[in-house]
């Protein structure tokens, strides 16, 4: 019986991944109606991503959009040699801290301010559950990055350094930063 439903959930999967395979190819030609299927399929997901780079949900929805809008001109990029959601989980990273690296810098030009301090920002602990992603979003830019990037997502620290334009040892130090703050915030609040 349980060998049955194992074949029946291998066949489902064989099929879901066909059908995507299918959606891509239409999407790659130009289909607007298969590209909105994966859209539709992946916007969770990919927002998720943008919120915990950025930190904020309005930057989010834009970096969301941002990496929609680049999608449609990448899409002819995609091979089929990885996953789509692997590859697609690539791009977004990439567009994602490019636009953050876009809007910090006109920000700052405009307003001639410096970077803000997201961390020293107190979360309702009143509430009956606080996650891990409120205390991620308080911290401070670069390790959000870095911690969002390698324990979240599962980034190397060579290819976290590469993405961020920062030595290794600078990812691994704002990694062990942001799970200090984050183990001194969850043991205090």
């Amino acid at each position: 019986m349980v060998e049955l439903q194992n074949s029946v959930v291998d066949a489902q999967h064989t099929f879901a991944e066909k059908a995507e395979r299918d959606v891509i190819a239409a999407a790659q030609q130009g289909d607007k109606l298969a590209y909105k299927k994966l859209y539709d399929a992946h916007v969770g997901r990919v927002y998720a991503l943008c919120l915990r780079l950025t930190g904020e949900r309005t930057m989010a929805e834009d970096a969301t959009q941002e990496v929609f809008i680049q999608l449609w001109n990448k899409l002819s990029n995609f091979n089929g040699q990885s996953k789509f959601s692997t590859w697609l989980h690539s791009v977004t990273s990439n567009i994602t801290i490019s636009y953050i690296r876009k809007q910090k810098g006109w920000f700052q030009r405009t307003f001639n301010i410096e970077e803000s301090a997201v961390h020293d920002q107190q979360i309702d602990t009143s509430a009956d559950t606080v996650s891990l992603d409120d205390y991620v979003l308080r911290l401070p830019e670069r390790a959000r990055h870095v911690f969002v990037l390698h324990a979240i997502e599962g980034y190397r620290h060579e290819e976290i350094a590469d993405l961020l334009n920062m030595a290794v040892g600078s990812s691994k130090a704002q990694f062990h930063r942001a799970k200090q703050l984050l183990t001194e915030w969850m043991g205090n609040e």
